[in-house]
């Protein structure tokens, strides 16, 4: 039957069974799920909302160690505190800040996890305490206007 014909002459007398259609669908369906969950990016829904409760918390704690990083600078010996934390060894420097309470935020109760690490970090890159710039007071700024 075959003998004498083109492949496109072929091909295009080609009829494929029920069956075969039915296993070409699954095969495609199953490919696409394969590919599409291993290098597309899919997740499941589960999966996605374990990825928003940890990028909550990750901004949480990268909010919290910023406020614990300008406390910790704002405070009156800032600089002999930065070098008694850069002392202490890296694993113990989150125990510092929270026994200084520099991680303990108005209005929230629990504390946040990870912020003292974070904290203790961003500290311990510093080389030197930056200048801290400060609003001049109103009352010792003298306004000029000048009537053109």
């Amino acid at each position: 039957m075959s003998e004498g014909k083109s492949f496109p002459q072929r091909w295009e007398e080609y009829r494929p069974t029920k069956a075969l259609w039915l296993w070409s669908c699954a095969g495609c369906a199953v490919a696409t799920m394969l590919i599409g969950f291993t290098v597309g990016g899919w997740v499941t829904g589960g999966t996605a909302n374990e990825m928003v409760e940890n990028a909550s918390d990750d901004a949480r704690a990268g909010l919290v160690a910023s406020l614990c990083v300008d406390k910790f600078l704002a405070t009156a010996n800032a600089a002999d505190r930065l070098a008694e934390l850069k002392e202490v060894s890296s694993w113990k420097r989150d125990d510092v800040i929270k026994d200084g309470g520099f991680t303990k935020i108005a209005g929230l109760e629990d504390e946040i996890s990870g912020a003292a690490d974070m904290c203790a970090d961003r500290l311990a890159a510093l080389d030197e305490v930056p200048a801290q710039v400060v609003a001049p007071d109103e009352s010792t700024v003298k306004t000029t206007t000048s009537d053109g």
